[in-house]
């Protein structure tokens, strides 16, 4: 059953249920691009602070009182844990993080790996032990997986109606509060990209930055390209003094050809095409490719699963899409106890 940990959980790295896999899809050669999340330790140290709230929520520092007075403390069972949905799988590893962090007595057998595409009624991983354990954690297990395989089975969705073009899917920062790591992992389980993690690795122009940024009568287009110049020389001045990022992106957000016309010969990385029509964004692309074939070119702006497609054809190089956080459905997933 439930305990409170004896000890600071955050600063443990041993896994005493053994090693599962941990699979993030291989990254593709992408010039130029931001730091892709795996499971690594600050997300690992995320996921166990979720958890650590996920319990307190449900027990309150107490106890699961319906399971102590139905069901014996001696009595054992196994449960799978079982897809209802066909759907890609993100985030096994939370099963095993839960378990530690909630010191169950419970033995977990994985079926599938992150990043695998299953169908309903597919196990995704059998818990066997103490049956007090399965029941008060139940709720708390399915939430998180049902959470990130929803994100990850929309990334592939998303992915799919791509294929065949340059454009790649990207996230955004339209995360749930503390759960942008966990997130964003399950993004790249479904097999889409990660744009910036937070504000401090990577310089990202937006249009409020303009408007505090421009000099009166400053015309919009003259407005963009100064500040990619100073957002450069800034990082240079940053990189003398040993601190800041190192050798960040830097991307700027038009939303006008105008915008984008003066932006272009001062090399960003990336031009975020904000809200433009896909006459603007062919538009776009053939004046990049005319003058400036080294950035890149990003559509954002109420990308659709009925709109991607079109978007994607414009050869943009990137569409970003905030609905795969946001918007994302929980998959269904269930824990059956065999007769």
């Amino acid at each position: 059953m439930w305990r409170p940990p004896s000890h600071n959980a955050f600063f443990r790295t041993q896994n005493p249920y053994g090693e599962f896999q941990r699979n993030s899809p291989t990254e593709s050669p992408v010039p130029r691009d931001f730091r892709q999340t795996t499971w690594d330790e600050p997300t690992d140290e995320d996921c166990r602070q979720i958890v650590r709230l996920a319990v307190r929520e449900d027990l309150e520092r107490q106890q699961d009182w319906t399971t102590l007075a139905l069901v014996h403390e001696d009595r054992t069972g196994a449960a799978d844990v079982v897809a209802r949905q066909p759907g890609t799988v993100a985030g096994i590893q939370v099963l095993a993080v839960a378990a530690e962090e909630m010191a169950l007595q419970l033995k977990l057998d994985f079926h599938v790996e992150d990043g695998q595409q299953i169908a309903a009624g597919t196990r995704i991983a059998r818990l066997s032990g103490s049956v007090r354990d399965l029941l008060t954690s139940e709720r708390i297990l399915l939430n998180f997986l049902g959470r990130l395989m929803g994100i990850a089975t929309l990334a592939h969705q998303y992915v799919e109606l791509v294929q065949g073009t340059d454009a790649r899917i990207y996230d955004t920062r339209k995360t749930t509060p503390g759960w942008r790591r966990l997130e964003k992992y399950a993004v790249q389980c479904g097999g889409a990209r990660n744009h910036r993690t937070g504000l401090y690795d990577a310089i990202l122009i937006k249009d409020n930055h303009l408007a505090q940024f421009a000099a009166p009568g400053q015309a919009p287009g003259e407005v963009a390209a100064a500040a990619v110049r100073r957002a450069r020389q800034f990082l240079t001045e940053l990189a003398a003094t040993g601190f800041g990022p190192a050798d960040p992106i830097i991307e700027i957000e038009v939303d006008s050809i105008e915008q984008l016309t003066a932006a272009l010969p001062e090399q960003p990385d990336v031009v975020l095409l904000d809200n433009m029509t896909r006459d603007q964004l062919r538009e776009a692309v053939a004046l990049r490719n005319a003058t400036a074939p080294g950035v890149e070119l990003e559509a954002s702006g109420g990308v659709r699963l009925d709109t991607v497609r079109a978007i994607a054809e414009t050869r943009v190089n990137r569409i970003s899409v905030g609905a795969l956080t946001h918007a994302a459905k929980s998959l269904d997933v269930g824990l059956d106890w065999p007769s």
